[in-house]
């Protein structure tokens, strides 16, 4: 049941950051497009904003982006709350006002690689940040935590590592020559966890995405300064 249960994690985690153009997403997932809101997906898949926020850790309902893949189904052995009654108003127009965005807390990163950085992140084409180097550089945790993914099953990403740090942020390293850890394994900041490659990728080099609550975020941000 645990393995299952991690299995299952594990591919959410990837859905997560399956935004690789309009490849298709598994059952139960759904791309956003552009125009699309919360309310317009949970409204088309009969379901409550409530369960779109809550199976997607979504902090703010109003900041989903074009390609990101959210769960519009209930995860296995989670209950799908009921959709509430529209609450009473003054006139037909009203409407509840839209929650604040939450302010995401500081996290503490180490660089994943030595390197030249040859692409930035804007959030839209890039998702994270590109590291140039030798075959084999040594690729590290950036933060300590546990490895939630390790493979080759998510297109454009090639040997790929997902580490959860805890229950807001994840980090992934992809294009990698070899994983040294396993899906499960707890790693310490700085640990060595893979070697730089060139696996679905046209050169050698290391792509590191930061995800928070589900959002690709400038991992420059959180790196220091060199």
């Amino acid at each position: 049941m645990a393995t299952r249960i991690r299995r299952l994690l594990c591919a959410s985690l990837v859905a997560v950051l399956a935004a690789c153009g309009s490849a298709p997403v598994g059952p139960g997932f759904y791309r956003v497009e552009r125009g699309d809101s919360v309310s317009k997906i949970a409204r088309e898949n009969r379901t409550s904003v409530q369960n779109i926020v809550r199976w997607n850790g979504l902090a703010n309902p109003d900041a989903i982006e074009v390609d990101q893949v959210l769960r519009v189904v209930p995860p296995a052995g989670m209950a799908s709350a009921p959709r509430p009654a529209p609450a009473p108003s003054a006139s037909r127009g009203d409407t509840a006002p839209d929650p604040a965005p939450a302010k995401a807390p500081a996290v503490s990163l180490v660089w994943p690689a030595q390197g030249e950085v040859i692409r930035t992140f804007d959030g839209k084409t890039s998702k994270g940040i590109d590291i140039v180097n030798a075959p084999g550089t040594k690729v590290v945790a950036a933060a300590g935590g546990t490895v939630v993914y390790a493979g080759n099953g998510l297109r454009g990403y090639g040997n790929m590592l997902i580490v959860k740090h805890d229950s807001e942020y994840l980090t992934a390293y992809a294009h990698n020559r070899a994983l040294l850890v396993k899906e499960g394994q707890t790693v310490a900041q700085g640990q060595q966890i893979a070697e730089m490659g060139d696996t679905d990728s046209n050169r050698v080099m290391l792509h590191f995405e930061l995800r928070y609550l589900g959002r690709s975020t400038d991992p420059s941000r959180y790196l220091p300064a060199r």
